[in-house]
């Protein structure tokens, strides 16, 4: 029988997967940007509350890796801001916004008020698309997802296929411990947001203080969703 890219790519992400898990998360991301895709590998952050641990560790190995970033036109003041502040402290030199079409804005949501009535549908709008629009021309990707931060997340490998590409979670096994610890071993920032009680932050409709223990749940708060859809697998 003959193996399909998309095979080829879930033999490869589970070789990796065992090859890399329990490595350290510097380790796991130079291989990642060095190693398996160099050139072709991009790093997503939302710059939110933890990102500076992950976009600190990219850019003491690669300050030109393609950072995404979405920006979805919801995002508070205060994520914009620290988009630029942590990007300049850092010193990365590729930081690219992805926007929604404005044509699909225009037919989809003309008069703003979509994630009220579908969030789901908001959510493909000004991420998803976007997003996989950009994936297109690279091979892997790299998020900051932990296993701690959600029940569904708690089985996320550390390399995994997502349709034709490779995705890359070095944090995986990390803990909030840890990112506090990273945090304050290298003085980073965090996004202003956090001394309010904002501890995971999306876009601003959809986003509020977190309640004890429970860093997420003031995403989509009163909602069954928990994603916004650019981890679905594709």
């Amino acid at each position: 029988m003959l193996t399909t890219p998309v095979r080829a790519v879930r033999a490869l992400a589970d070789e990796l997967d065992a090859r890399l898990s329990g490595l350290a998360p510097q380790t796991i991301l130079r291989i990642a940007l060095e190693d398996v895709c160099p050139g072709r590998t991009a790093v997503v952050s939302s710059f939110g509350a933890d990102s500076a641990v992950l976009l600190h560790m990219a850019s003491r190995i690669d300050r030109a890796a393609p950072v995404l970033f979405l920006a979805t036109g919801r995002h508070f003041d205060e994520t914009l801001a620290f988009r630029k502040t942590l990007a300049r402290r850092l010193g990365l030199l590729n930081v690219i916004d992805l926007e929604p079409r404005r044509e699909e804005l225009s037919r989809e949501d003309p008069d703003g008020t979509l994630h009220a009535s579908d969030p789901d549908a908001c959510c493909a709008l000004r991420k998803v698309r976007p997003l996989h629009e950009a994936l297109a021309e690279h091979a892997a990707w790299v998020t900051g997802r932990r296993r701690d931060q959600t029940a569904a997340r708690q089985g996320m490998p550390v390399v995994e296929a997502d349709g034709l590409r490779l995705k890359f979670n070095p944090l995986a096994a990390w803990t909030e411990d840890d990112v506090d610890a990273y945090v304050e071993a290298h003085d980073l920032p965090r996004h202003p947001l956090v001394p309010f009680g904002y501890l995971s932050i999306g876009c601003a409709p959809c986003t509020a203080p977190s309640a004890p223990g429970d860093a997420r749940s003031g995403r989509w708060a009163g909602l069954v969703k928990t994603e916004c859809g650019i981890h679905f697998s594709r």
